[in-house]
């Protein structure tokens, strides 16, 4: 468990932080440029200290100022990367790495081996970092963390530098460090696309506070989010489990609540865990059985709000079976269509508006003995 409260104050700037969610995971810290994420994760590494307040990782106290307690950073075991990789530039790969491995305790969980395989630096470690991309460089940044043997990842918007491209090619090795790992994360972002892929939890900020937190699914139906992220963007994340493969269409089929979905997804293991997105804007209500439609998802639900969006839009909230999903429709439609809460509903998606919207989903793991973090200055 990862418990935070701390307050601080900079200026006219004011940080008011409190969240306690469980670990392993990733933990997301989510809201507008400013809102306070970067101070809050300064904190909780030992590199500002606040006015008061508290911090802990499991049955270790980093923070208390109440009994005057503050560990310095180098006693915390935690590996932190930067939005820029701060790589040594008179170093090679190999040794920069290394150093790493220097700042290590006795009692290691993951070998530079291990991590060069995971992250796939193998080619890379003769090179110096003026020789790398923005991608590599991150991937040696994150390796020199892990190298640490860290109880606790500290990632401070490291993508935000880079293009689509190198940000697309440093997710994937993200995501197998948090299946595989499972070492605990807190993960700045105000780049919603990265949080939908990574996080296991998401705690909101605005101006310096923290105003929600939770589960992905259930903070992706949270009105604060919604303001934040844009209406385009509007929509639920719901967890699935592949089915197999439709051999007529090639799509993957997958279970949620009680239905299914077809979408294009990479290739996955029947049985294994999808997160898939489904936007409020691509969604069709109809309140009679669908017919001879070449939309391939047809969702059966019941209404369970009707909420204004705009002056012109309704969000339709619908249970397809112990999950949430929201559709966007016109205000006109809304009411000619009787739409309230308990009439039986479809809800219709085209596969292709899924495209890009399914994801490998994070396992419900467990903390493995390996990392336990000892003692504080282990």
């Amino acid at each position: 468990m990862l418990c935070v409260a701390v307050k601080k104050r900079r200026g006219n700037f004011s940080l008011d932080a409190c969240f306690e969610l469980p670990t392993p995971g990733v933990v997301a810290l989510f809201g507008r440029s400013g809102c306070g994420k970067t101070t809050l994760v300064n904190v909780i590494a030992g590199l500002l200290d606040p006015d008061s307040g508290r911090v802990a990782l499991d049955d270790v106290v980093l923070l208390d100022t109440e009994r005057r307690i503050c560990l310095p950073p180098e006693r915390r075991r935690i590996g932190y990367v930067f939005q820029d990789a701060r790589l040594f530039p008179h170093l090679s790969v190999a040794a920069n790495l290394k150093y790493g491995e220097r700042r290590a305790p006795a009692r290691r969980y993951v070998s530079l081996d291990a991590v060069a395989g995971l992250l796939d630096l193998g080619p890379l470690m003769d090179r110096r970092t003026h020789q790398l991309s923005g991608g590599e460089r991150q991937r040696v940044a994150i390796g020199r963390a892990l190298l640490s043997q860290p109880r606790l990842l500290l990632l401070d918007e490291p993508l935000a530098s880079l293009d689509a491209a190198r940000r697309d090619e440093v997710l994937p090795y993200l995501e197998t460090l948090r299946d595989q790992l499972h070492v605990p994360m807190v993960y700045v972002s105000h780049d919603f696309d990265e949080v939908l892929r990574l996080a296991t939890c998401i705690v909101l900020m605005e101006s310096g506070k923290t105003i929600a937190q939770g589960g992905v699914g259930e903070m992706s139906l949270n009105k604060d989010l919604r303001s934040i992220i844009g209406a385009d963007a509007v929509g639920a994340i719901v967890d699935g489990t592949v089915l197999g493969t439709d051999p007529s269409s090639g799509l993957m089929r997958v279970r949620v609540g009680r239905g299914e979905l077809k979408v294009q997804a990479a290739t996955a293991a029947v049985g294994a865990k999808l997160r898939v997105q489904l936007l409020a804007r691509d969604l069709i209500v109809a309140t009679q059985a669908p017919r001879n439609l070449s939309v391939r998802n047809t969702l059966s639900a019941v209404v369970t709000a009707v909420t204004d969006d705009d002056a012109d839009s309704d969000l339709i909230a619908m249970d397809i079976g112990e999950t949430l999903i929201m559709a966007r429709v016109t205000k006109a439609a809304s009411r000619e269509l009787g739409l309230a809460p308990g009439l039986p509903v479809w809800a219709l998606v085209k596969s292709v508006s899924l495209r890009s919207h399914a994801f490998a989903a994070p396992p419900a793991i467990a903390a493995p003995p390996a990392i336990s973090p000892g003692s504080p200055g282990a």
